[in-house]
């Protein structure tokens, strides 16, 4: 029999999200999926289980859960105070959930999307290939108090393993591509883009982050006679008032405002994990750059797996220290281990 994970308190902003539905753009339904996938590859690499599955994305703060059986549970992404019956457990890290146990997971302490893996991640049902929410289109639901979620069956049972903070809660330079309409922006223009220090607006949700900055708007030639045409996650629109608006997971599929670039895929998850008033510049690269960086970054993800360690606690907060076996590997300090017994 499955076990099931129970929503008892939840935050605002909670649903189900795995790495989307590639595919289907044409029928005007963008890819959708986890804001930070990144955080699902790295939940994945924690929990030695692919990173495919389906987990919960929760956006500020979390909510409080229990299990009706002993589960793995991994927590990635944005950091955010999280607690088993009330014991202080560590983020980027892999745990073991006991039955009826009560896991707490509070507001962000860094970043904006945080993500609860579980083993054999959520098997709710699929829609059009995919488990993902994407609200805009209308599908699935934000989860709520009461809410069951089927889980899938676990392979493993090993937990207790950590893997090291990534930088892209922090803001920082996000790496650009040209775009459509690039060249109807001036090379002073442009370069004043680059140069310009932004910070991420509260306006922002999973179809896209407004950028606020000092001083005048940008603005393209001929702006106003683009027509409306395809667009994808990480267009740098130009809206009517010169802001900077940078298209997310969730953005429409055709749009007219004018493109000064495109965000590179591996830089996305920076857009999307950057806080509120967190410091963000924009830098221009080459294709071939951009490819180069892209590789890279597809490597990086594959070689997660061999940057888990053992995640060390301290026996004294341990709450049920006696259930643990403590001197399975005690050895004699006299005796000769390769003498024979008789």
């Amino acid at each position: 029999m499955s076990a099931t994970l129970t929503i008892s308190q939840a935050g605002p902003a909670l649903t189900i999200q795995d790495m989307g539905r590639p595919g289907w753009r044409a029928q005007g339904l963008t890819k959708g999926g986890a804001a930070d996938p990144v955080a699902l590859y790295e939940g994945a690499a924690l929990l030695g289980q692919p990173p495919e599955l389906a987990v919960i994305e929760m956006t500020g703060t979390g909510g409080t859960f229990t299990a009706d059986a002993d589960i793995r549970i991994a927590l990635t992404g944005a950091t955010m105070a999280a607690s088993i019956d009330g014991d202080a457990i560590v983020w980027n890290a892999s745990h073991m959930l006991p039955a009826g146990a009560k896991l707490t997971i509070g507001g962000t302490t860094g970043g904006t999307y945080g993500y609860l893996h579980v083993g054999g991640g959520i098997a709710s049902d699929t829609l059009l290939g995919a488990r993902a929410s994407h609200l805009s289109a209308g599908l699935g639901q934000p989860l709520a108090a009461g809410d069951a979620l089927p889980l899938g069956a676990d392979k493993s049972r090993e937990t207790g393993l950590q893997l090291p903070r990534d930088s892209r809660f922090d803001g920082g330079t996000v790496r650009v591509v040209a775009s459509m309409q690039t060249d109807h922006f001036t090379a002073d223009e442009r370069k004043r883009f680059e140069t310009t220090a932004f910070t991420r607006d509260p306006r922002a949700n999973r179809m896209g982050v407004r950028m606020d900055h000092d001083g005048d708007g940008f603005s393209a030639e001929g702006g106003l006679s683009i027509l409306s045409e395809v667009i994808v996650p990480g267009d740098i629109q130009i809206t009517g008032d010169g802001a900077p608006f940078v298209l997310m997971g969730e953005c429409q599929t055709t749009g007219g405002y004018p493109r000064i670039g495109t965000v590179i895929p591996r830089d996305l998850p920076r857009v999307a994990q950057a806080a509120s008033g967190a410091a963000i510049r924009f830098e221009f690269i080459t294709l071939e750059q951009a490819i180069t960086l892209e590789t890279q970054h597809r490597q990086d993800i594959k070689a997660l797996g061999g940057q888990v360690t053992p995640l060390v606690r301290d026996p004294a907060k341990i709450r049920n220290l006696l259930a643990y076996q403590l001197v399975g590997g005690a050895i004699s300090a006299t005796d000769n281990p390769f003498e024979e017994e008789h």
